[in-house]
């Protein structure tokens, strides 16, 4: 159920995005006709900011951190979520882009990644690195290859680029709601949400692209939502 209302939220931020997508794209005057891949593109670097953000926020010795005030038996430290988003993105964008899995499960779905990845600048690099492989698979999805099955799914019901895509979105954002969940059972605001608070009378923020409000680069655009 919660992946069904996942997808179709996702589905409803696309058609937004892309009916922003032209004054996102504004250059000397002139629009720039959306694409699949710009419009997938403008999700995922909202995605990007945002759980980035988050885990630049929380200190190194509270990366081990799991709330065990409630049903918290099993679950991930906070690095362990970091680190499971990244690996899962590394699946997903690696279907993409026709790499095939690697053997083993360190780098499956549902793995929290290697264990030689351990400190806080080790997480955030694999972490970073794993959006990257994101654009650039994103950036490879055509009105042509968009519904066409990939050659080596990561899961059996997750087959076209697009499709994957959006997944790749959709899960990482779930981990994003259970990392805010760590930040501020230790004291931290998420970044995101510190932004909307401060308004445009805070001054604009440098986001992934450089530019104001959450790395919106172009004119035209409201800052990504916080939590």
């Amino acid at each position: 159920m919660k992946t069904a209302l996942g997808m179709g939220l996702i589905v409803l931020a696309l058609l937004a995005a892309g009916s922003i997508a032209p004054a996102q794209q504004m250059s000397g005057g002139s629009a720039k006709k959306p694409t699949i891949a710009s419009t997938l593109d403008f999700q995922l670097t909202i995605v990007e900011h945002e759980i980035t953000g988050a885990a630049e926020a929380m200190p190194e010795d509270k990366y081990s951190f799991a709330p065990t005030n409630g049903e918290f038996k099993g679950v991930r430290t906070f690095a362990q979520e970091v680190k499971h988003i990244a690996t899962a993105n590394n699946r997903f964008f690696g279907a993409i882009l026709g790499e095939e899995p690697m053997t083993g499960t360190v780098e499956d779905v549902g793995s929290n990644g290697p264990d030689s990845i351990q400190t806080k600048e080790q997480i955030l690099q694999y972490l970073k690195e794993s959006f990257d492989k994101g654009h650039k698979a994103i950036a490879t999805i055509t009105d042509a290859n968009a519904l066409g099955p990939v050659d080596h799914p990561p899961v059996p019901f997750l087959r076209g680029r697009m499709q994957l895509a959006m997944f790749a979105c959709v899960h990482a954002f779930d981990h994003y709601g259970q990392m805010v969940e760590y930040l501020r059972d230790n004291g931290i605001v998420p970044p995101a949400t510190q932004q909307r608070q401060r308004g445009p009378q805070g001054g604009a923020q440098s986001g992934p692209q450089g530019g104001p409000q959450g790395g919106m680069a172009q004119p035209g655009t409201a800052p990504p939502p916080g939590r």
